[in-house]
């Protein structure tokens, strides 16, 4: 078991009830991660192994389909999904030291989920506001214009 594998007895069940619905569903797989992901919230390999086994194919085959679409996560996100812009423009505009400072006050790097699973912090590619660069994203909100001294704030408003 990995150790960051948190199912709930509602989820497991809520789980065993989609993959019974999709047994005589032609190429099944897509749908059984999708599910998965709704269910859980990311493809632990308990998750992914369980699929496997579900539908008789290899556990390699089911990690490939989720390692290939960036749709699946397989670590656990946080409440609050934080997406720095990586950009030309973001970056040329100082959006690499806004992510180092998140770095530095999150204890994560892109790609990680803070243990108490409050933030998970992401590089980005452009987000199509290049006019208000240096742009990031705190799950659906947007903010522009974006400097290091700003990051504190940013956190501070969902520090509930």
């Amino acid at each position: 078991m990995s150790n960051n594998f948190v199912g709930t007895p509602e989820q497991d069940k809520a789980f065993d009830e989609v993959l019974c619905e999709l047994e005589t569903v032609p190429g099944p797989l897509m749908k059984a991660l999708q599910k998965a992901q709704e269910i859980y919230g990311y493809l632990p390999i308990e998750v992914q192994t369980r699929i496997a086994d579900k539908f008789d194919v290899p556990l390699e085959e089911i990690y490939g389909i989720a390692t290939f679409y960036s749709q699946f996560n397989l670590n656990p996100k946080g409440k609050y999904t934080i997406g720095i812009c990586l950009g030309t423009a973001c970056y040329v505009k100082g959006s690499g030291d806004v992510l180092n400072k998140f770095k530095e006050k999150l204890g994560i790097e892109p790609g990680e989920t803070t243990p108490d699973r409050k933030f998970t912090l992401d590089a980005t590619r452009c987000i199509g506001c290049c006019g208000l660069a240096p742009v990031l994203t705190v799950n659906e909100e947007v903010y522009g214009k974006v400097t290091v001294d700003d990051v504190d704030k940013i956190l501070a408003k969902y520090n509930d």
